[in-house]
C-alpha cells in the first residue's frame, strides 16, 4: 500500500511541473490530499523529490498554486527527515535575503509555517541553521522590508522557542539592540517586540547589558526624539516582560526617565508620555525595588498632572458654582482646536502613573492624601474627557486602597487615611457636583463612580452635602439622554446613601428620589429595573424604620410603591434578576406597610406563594415570607397559611441545603407569629419532616430544626399534642445527636434551648428526659471502641440546662443523685464517673452548690483516681463549681494547692477554669486572693510540664483582663528573666489577654506590647513561638495594637518561614505562615507584600504538604488584595504551582496519599484561578503556558472550571 501511495505521489510530482496552471493547481491539490492521509509514508528518494517540488511550487507564479503549496509545506514538514527540513530552511532563508518583494513575503510565510508545524524533535536543529540567517538579515541587510520580515520570523522563534536559542542569546540581543536607533519606525517597533520576547529567557547579566545599552542610547545627545521614544518604550516593555527581575536596573533607569520628564517641552511631549508609561510599568511590576524612588515619582506625576502649556487660564482655581451653567462649557468653543496638541497625553500618562503608585505603595497613603489628594480633586476640572476619566479612576484607586488598608480598624487618628479623607470630602463633593452638570454622559458616569466608592469607604460621608446631589441624581435618572450605564451608577450610589444615612438627613428628599425610581421600575431594560427595585427596597426600609411611631409621614408613598412593584411581580416573562428583586422587594413592602395595605394582601400573598413553586424564584420567595412573618406588625397570613406550610414542609425533603435552611428559618418565623392559626395536623406535618433532618450529617440544618422545635414548644397557643408529638418523633433524634462527636457550638446551644422548653411542655416527665441523657449504657456514646469526650460533655451541658429549667427541687435532686453515684465507687474506671463529674461541673457553673455539703471534697477526691482522664475531668468540674460561688470555693482551691503538693497541677487547672469564667463575667477577686494566686502562678513558670505552663499563661492572661493595672507591669518585669520558660509564659499571657472586644487592658498594654512581641527573635524557640502566637492573635482580634510595630517585626517574622532546624521543623513554619495570613487581613496597610512574596512565599510554595496548602491560600489572598505585587513575580510563582499540579503519586500509593494529592492539586488550581483574575496575568509567558497545560488536560480543566465558577459565585455574593 505504501508503494502504491508513493507511486501516486511520483505521478503527481510529474504533473506539478506542467506549464498549464490548471494542471499544476489540480496536481498540488492532489498532493495535499495524499500528504494528509494517515497511511502516507516516505522513502529517501521520494522525500528528496517531494521537498524540492513543494519548495519550488511555493514561488509559483500562480497565487492559487503558491497558497496550496504552503499548505503542502505545513503537511510535509511533519513527515520529512531532519536533513530535508534543514535544507528547506536554508533555501528559504537564502531566498528571503535576496530581497525580491514577492519572494521575500513567500519565504517569510513559509518559514513561519515550518516553525509552527515542525515536530518538537526537529526544532533545535532547525533553529541552529535559522537563527544565524535571521541575525544576518537583521544586521547586514539594508532593505527595511527584509529586516522586518526577519524580525517577524525571529519574534515567532523567540516567543515559542526562546529557551532553545540560549546559545545565541548574546548575538541576538546585540543584533536587536543595534536596530533600535534606525530611522525606520517599523524596524524599531519589530525590534521592541523581539527584545521583549527574548527578555523572558535572558539571564540577569544579559538583561543588565540590554538595559545599559538602551540607557546609553538615551543619554546620547542629538538623537531624534522618535528614536529616544522607542528606547524608552523598550525599557517599559522589558519590565513588563521580566517583572521583578528588572528591579536591580531601576537605580540607573529611573533618573534617566526623570530627566526626560523634567526637560519636557511641546517638542518632546511624546517622550514625556513614554517615560510615564515606563514608570507605570516599573511601579506595577517592580514594587519592592522602586520604593526609594516613589517620592520623586509622586512629585513629577503631580507636576505633570496639570501640564497644559496651551491653556492660559489657571485651572487650579475653583470655578464659581453659581456662575457656571451646564450649557456654557463646550469644548468646541473653548479655543483649543489645535489637532497637534498632545499635552493631554502627558496628563493622562501622569494620571495612570499616579494610579499605579497608589496601588503599588499602599504604605504611602497618608503622604498621598497630604500631597496628592487636593491636586487630584482639582484635576476633576480637566478639559479633555479621556484624561478626566483617568483622573476619576485614579481617585477611585485612592479610595479603594483606603478601604483595603483600613478594613477592620476601629481606631482613627489624625494621620490615618480615613481621617485625612474625611477632611477632603467637602472638596470632593463640590468638585463632583460641578462635573455632574457637564453634558458628557461619560463624565457623569465617572462622577457617580467616584461618589459610589466614597460612600463605600465612608458610609455617612455625604450627609451634609446630599441636598446639592439630589437634583443631579434626579436628572441622571429622568433625562432622556441618560444612558443605561449612567442610570445604573446613579442607582447604586443612591442605594448606598439610603443604606448608610439617617432619616433626618434624607427625609426631605424622599419624594424627589422616589419618583424617578418608580418610573425606572417599569422600564424594559432589566439591569436598570433590577437596580431600581433594589433602591426601592432601601426606600421602604428607610421611610418606616420604626413601626411603633415615626415622625415622617410615609403613607403617601405606600400605594405608589406597592403598585409599581406589584406590576413587576405579576409579570412572569422577565429576567431572573428582576423577578428575584421584585419578590424580595414585595416581601419587605408587606412586612413594612402591611397594616396599610390589608385589602391588597389577599391578592399579593398568593402570588408570592405561587413563586415558591418555580425553582428559579423559590429560594427568594421563601426568604420573602421569612421577612413577612417576622414583621412587628403581626400580619394575618390566614389566606395562604395552610398552602404555605404545605409548600415549606415539602422543601425540607429537597437536597438543596441553602433552601432547607431558609425554609426552617421561615417556618420558625411563621410559627412564632401565626402559631395560633395552625391546627394539630399542620404541627404534626412539620414535626414529621424536621425529625428527618436532625442529624450530624448537616449540623447547620439540625440547629435550625431544633430552634424550630423550641419555638413550637414555647408557643402557648400550640396544642397539647405538640409536646407529645415532639417527644415521640424528635426526642430520640436529639438524644442520638447529643451523643455525636461532631457537635459544634451552634447546634449545642440550640439543643440546650430545646431541653429548656421541652421540660415545660404537657405530659413531659423530668425523669424521662434526664434518664437518656445520663445513661451511658448505650452504644451511641461509643466512638471507635471508647467513649466520646465530646458526647459526654454535650450531655452534661444539656443535663445542666434541663435541671435549671426544671427548678430548684429537681436540680437539687439531680446533684444529690450524681454525688451519690460518685461516692459509690471511685476506684474502678467508668464512664458514669466521667459523666457525673462533668454534670456537676456544668450545673455548678450556673448554680451555687454550696448547699450541698462536701460537694467540693467529693469532686476533688477523684484527683486521686488512677485514671488520668478522670483526674482532669474532676479538675475541670471543681473549677466550674467554684464559678457558682467564688467566695466559697476559691479559698478551698488555694488551700488545697498549699496542702496537696502532689495534686498541684490539677488544682491549678481548676483555678484556671474559675479564672477564665470570672474574666468572661468581668468579676473581681479579693486582693488577698489575687496576691496568693499570682505568687502561685509565677512560681510554676519554670515547670517542665508544657501543659501546666499553658495553664499558668492562660490564667495570668485572664487575670490581666480583670486587673490590668496590676498584671501588665508584673508581666513586663519578667521579660528579662534569664529563664526561657518564664519569658515564654509572660508573652503567652499577653496573647490570652487579647480579645476581640474593647477591654480596659487595651490602653495599658498598647504602649508595652512591642516589648513582648520583639521576643520573636529570642534565642529560645519556646519564647519565639509564644511571641509568634501573640502577634497572630493581635493581628486577628485587635490589629490596632500593632500600629507602627510591623516594619520592625515583619522581617523577623518572614525569616521564621524559612527556618528548618531540627527543633521546630514543620509546625514552626506553618505557624509563621498562618500569622502572616492573619496580618494580611487586619494590618495590610503596615505591610509591603512584595517583600514577603520573594523569596518567602515562593519558598513555601515548594515546601511540604501542609505549608503548600497555606501558601496557596496566601497567594489567592494576595492576588485579590495586592494584584500588582503578585503580577510583578508571576513567573516565579508558576514553576512551583506547575510542579504541584503535575505531581502524581507512585503506583503503589495508598488511598490516603492519593486523596492528599488530589486536595493539593485542587488547592493549587484555586490559587491559579485567583491569579487568572488579575488584569495583565496573560502577559506572563510562563503563566500562559501553565494555563495551556491545564486546558490540555481534561481532568485539570474540569477541576479548574469548577473552582473558577465557585470563586466567581462567592465574588458576586460579596459584591
Amino acid at each position: 500500500m505504501v508503494n502504491i501511495a508513493n507511486f501516486t505521489v511520483l505521478r503527481i510530482l510529474e504533473k506539478i511541473t506542467e506549464r498549464d496552471k490548471k494542471i499544476r493547481y489540480e496536481a498540488t491539490s492532489d498532493l495535499l490530499h495524499e500528504l494528509n492521509k494517515k497511511e502516507f509514508d516516505l522513502n529517501e528518494e521520494l522525500a528528496s523529490k517531494l521537498s524540492k517540488a513543494v519548495l519550488h511550487k511555493l514561488y509559483d507564479e500562480a497565487c492559487e498554486v503558491s497558497q496550496l503549496a504552503l499548505r503542502c509545506l505545513s503537511a510535509v514538514v511533519k513527515i520529512l527527515h531532519q536533513v530535508y527540513v534543514v535544507e528547506m530552511v536554508i533555501e528559504l532563508c537564502d531566498s528571503l535575503l535576496e530581497g525580491k518583494e514577492k519572494q521575500c513575503e513567500i519565504s517569510m510565510k513559509s518559514l513561519k509555517t515550518i516553525l509552527c508545524e515542525v515536530p518538537t524533535s526537529l526544532v533545535k536543529p532547525v533553529l541552529v541553521f535559522l537563527t544565524p540567517k535571521l541575525i544576518k538579515g537583521i544586521t547586514v541587510e539594508t532593505n527595511p522590508e527584509i529586516k522586518c520580515a526577519c524580525l517577524d520570523i525571529l519574534h515567532d522563534v523567540l516567543h515559542t522557542y526562546g529557551d532553545l536559542v540560549a546559545f545565541n542569546h548574546e548575538l541576538l540581543l546585540k543584533a536587536l539592540l543595534s536596530q533600535l536607533c534606525l530611522n525606520n519606525p517599523s524596524v524599531r517597533k519589530d525590534c521592541v517586540s523581539c527584545i521583549t520576547s527574548l527578555a523572558l529567557n535572558l539571564s540577569d547579566d544579559l538583561l543588565a547589558i540590554a538595559t545599559a545599552e538602551i540607557l546609553r542610547h538615551l543619554k546620547r545627545k542629538g538623537v531624534k526624539p522618535e528614536i529616544s521614544r522607542t528606547n524608552i518604550q523598550m525599557l517599559g516593555a522589558l519590565s513588563c516582560a521580566v517583572g521583578y527581575r528588572f528591579g536591580p536596573q531601576l537605580r540607573d533607569t529611573i533618573p534617566v526617565l526623570m530627566n526626560y520628564c523634567d526637560t519636557a517641552s511641546e517638542i518632546n511631549e511624546e517622550l514625556c508620555v513614554s517615560s510615564f508609561q515606563a514608570l507605570e510599568s516599573f511601579l506595577r511590576r517592580c514594587s519592592s525595588d522602586i520604593s526609594s524612588f516613589c517620592d520623586e515619582i509622586l512629585h513629577v506625576t503631580l507636576e505633570f498632572l496639570s501640564y497644559d502649556p496651551n491653556f492660559t487660564d489657571n485651572m487650579e482655581e475653583s470655578i464659581d458654582d453659581e456662575g457656571r451653567e451646564e450649557d456654557q462649557f463646550d469644548e468646541s468653543d473653548s479655543g483649543y482646536t489645535d489637532d497637534e496638541d498632545v499635552s493631554w497625553k502627558v496628563r493622562r500618562a501622569a494620571a495612570k502613573c499616579l494610579a499605579a503608585l497608589i496601588v503599588s505603595c499602599p504604605e504611602m497613603l497618608p503622604k498621598l492624601y497630604v500631597e496628592a489628594c487636593t491636586k487630584l480633586i482639582g484635576r476633576f476640572e480637566e478639559r479633555e474627557q479621556s484624561v478626566k476619566l483617568d483622573v476619576f479612576n485614579t481617585f477611585i484607586e485612592l479610595l479603594r486602597q483606603t478601604r483595603n488598608v483600613t478594613k477592620g480598624q476601629n481606631e482613627i487618628n489624625e494621620s490615618s487615611p480615613r481621617c485625612l479623607l474625611i477632611q477632603e470630602v467637602p472638596n470632593v463633593i463640590e468638585s463632583i457636583n460641578m462635573q455632574l452638570r457637564e453634558k458628557s454622559i461619560k463624565t457623569k458616569v465617572g462622577a457617580f463612580s467616584v461618589l459610589k466608592e466614597l460612600a463605600i469607604v465612608l458610609p455617612d460621608s455625604v450627609a451634609e452635602h446630599i441636598g446639592s446631589l439630589i437634583p443631579r441624581i434626579e436628572k441622571a435618572l429622568c433625562d432622556k439622554s441618560s444612558t443605561i450605564d449612567l442610570k445604573i451608577e446613579a442607582f447604586r450610589f443612591t442605594r448606598l446613601v439610603l443604606a448608610s444615612h439617617s432619616s433626618t438627613v434624607l427625609n426631605p428628599y424622599i419624594k424627589a428620589i422616589l419618583g424617578p425610581v418608580l418610573l425606572s421600575v417599569g422600564q424594559s431594560f432589566h439591569k436598570v429595573t433590577a437596580e431600581a427595585l433594589r433602591v426601592c427596597r432601601e426606600i421602604v426600609r428607610f421611610v418606616r424604620q420604626n413601626i411603633e411611631g415615626s415622625s415622617f409621614d410615609f403613607k403617601p408613598y405606600v400605594y405608589p410603591i406597592y403598585n409599581a412593584i406589584m406590576a413587576r411581580l405579576k409579570d412572569k416573562d422577565q429576567d431572573k434578576e428582576v423577578k428575584e428583586c421584585a419578590i424580595s422587594c414585595m416581601g419587605l413592602v408587606v412586612s413594612t406597610f402591611g397594616d396599610n395595605i390589608k385589602k391588597e394582601l389577599p391578592e399579593c400573598l398568593p402570588i408570592l406563594v405561587d413563586r415558591m413553586g418555580n425553582e428559579i424564584t423559590r429560594l427568594t420567595a421563601v426568604k420573602a415570607f421569612a421577612i413577612i412573618a417576622a414583621s412587628p406588625l403581626h400580619l394575618d397570613l390566614s389566606c395562604v397559611l395552610e398552602h404555605l406550610i404545605a409548600e415549606l414542609t415539602a422543601f425540607l425533603r429537597k437536597a438543596n441545603q441553602i433552601l432547607r435552611m431558609a425554609t426552617l428559618e421561615t417556618l420558625n418565623a411563621l410559627i412564632a407569629a401565626n402559631g395560633d392559626k395552625l391546627g394539630s395536623a399542620a404541627y404534626g406535618l412539620i414535626i414529621e419532616e424536621i425529625s428527618t433532618v436532625i442529624r450530624d450529617t448537616d449540623l447547620h440544618v439540625a440547629a435550625l430544626a431544633l430552634n424550630l422545635c423550641s419555638t413550637m414548644l414555647a408557643d402557648r397557643n400550640s396544642t397539647t399534642k405538640v409536646g407529645l408529638t415532639v417527644r415521640n418523633k424528635v426526642f430520640s433524634q436529639v438524644i442520638t445527636l447529643v451523643r455525636s462527636s461532631l457537635l459544634q457550638e451552634q447546634v449545642l446551644m440550640a439543643m440546650q434551648s430545646f431541653f429548656a422548653v421541652l421540660i415545660h411542655s404537657a405530659d413531659t416527665s423530668f425523669d424521662d428526659l434526664l434518664g437518656p441523657l445520663i445513661s451511658i449504657d448505650v452504644p451511641f456514646f461509643k466512638s471507635g471502641g471508647s467513649f466520646s469526650k465530646q458526647a459526654l460533655l454535650s450531655s452534661a451541658q444539656c443535663v445542666a440546662v434541663l435541671c435549671l429549667a426544671a427548678g430548684d427541687q429537681k436540680c437539687s435532686f439531680t446533684v444529690k443523685m450524681l454525688a451519690t453515684m460518685l461516692t459509690a465507687d471511685s476506684t474502678a474506671y467508668s464512664e458514669n464517673q466521667h459523666l457525673s463529674l462533668l454534670c456537676l461541673g456544668e450545673i455548678g457553673r450556673m448554680k451555687d452548690l454550696s448547699s450541698h455539703a462536701n460537694i467540693e471534697n467529693i469532686v476533688s477526691g477523684y484527683f486521686q483516681s488512677p485514671f488520668e482522664e478522670i483526674n482532669y475531668t474532676a479538675s475541670y468540674a471543681l473549677g466550674n463549681i467554684a464559678v457558682g460561688n467564688i467566695s466559697r470555693y476559691l479559698p478551698f482551691i488555694l488551700d488545697q494547692i498549699d496542702d496537696q503538693q502532689e495534686r498541684q497541677y490539677l488544682l491549678i487547672y481548676s483555678l484556671k477554669e474559675a479564672i477564665v469564667r470570672q474574666a468572661v463575667d468581668k468579676a473581681y477577686f479579693q486582693n488577698s486572693s489575687v496576691e496568693k494566686i499570682l505568687n502561685l502562678l509565677f512560681n510554676h513558670c519554670e515547670s517542665e510540664d508544657e501543659g501546666l505552663r499553658n495553664v499558668v499563661a492562660e490564667s495570668l492572661g485572664k487575670i490581666a483582663l480583670i486587673m490590668p493595672e496590676k498584671l501588665v507591669p508584673e508581666l513586663k518585669a519578667r521579660l528579662t528573666s534569664p529563664a526561657a520558660f518564664t519569658r515564654a509564659i509572660v508573652v503567652s499571657a499577653v496573647k490570652y489577654s487579647i480579645t476581640d472586644r474593647p477591654e480596659k487592658i487595651d490602653e495599658i498594654i498598647h504602649p508595652e506590647i512591642s516589648s513582648f512581641l520583639i521576643l520573636i527573635n529570642d534565642q529560645d524557640w519556646h519564647v519565639r513561638r509564644a511571641a509568634l502566637q501573640a502577634l497572630s492573635t493581635a493581628g486577628l482580634k485587635k490589629p490596632t495594637l500593632l500600629k507602627g510595630l510591623l516594619p520592625e517585626l515583619l522581617p523577623q517574622l518572614y525569616d521564621q518561614t524559612m527556618t528548618k532546624t531540627v527543633e521546630d521543623v514543620l509546625e514552626w513554619r506553618k505557624a509563621a505562615f498562618e500569622c502572616i495570613d492573619t496580618l494580611l487581613d487586619g494590618c495590610l496597610h503596615q505591610m509591603r507584600p512584595s517583600s514577603f512574596i520573594v523569596p518567602y512565599l515562593i519558598s513555601g510554595l515548594d515546601d511540604t504538604y501542609d505549608v503548600k496548602l497555606l501558601c496557596h491560600l496566601l497567594l489567592s489572598k494576595l492576588a485579590g488584595k495586592c494584584p500588582s505585587a503578585v503580577l510583578a513575580v508571576l513567573d516565579l510563582v508558576v514553576d512551583p504551582l506547575q510542579k504541584t499540579i503535575e505531581y502524581r503519586p507512585q503506583e503503589d500509593a495508598v488511598k490516603h496519599e492519593i486523596d492528599r494529592n488530589e486536595d493539593m492539586i485542587r488547592s493549587a488550581l484555586s490559587a491559579i484561578a485567583s491569579l487568572n483574575r488579575i488584569s495583565g496575568a496573560n502577559y506572563s509567558r510562563g503563566f500562559r503556558i501553565l494555563m495551556n497545560k491545564i486546558f490540555d488536560s481534561s481532568t485539570l480543566w474540569e477541576m479548574f472550571c469548577f473552582i473558577r465558577n465557585e470563586q466567581a459565585s462567592l465574588h458576586n455574593i460579596s459584591l
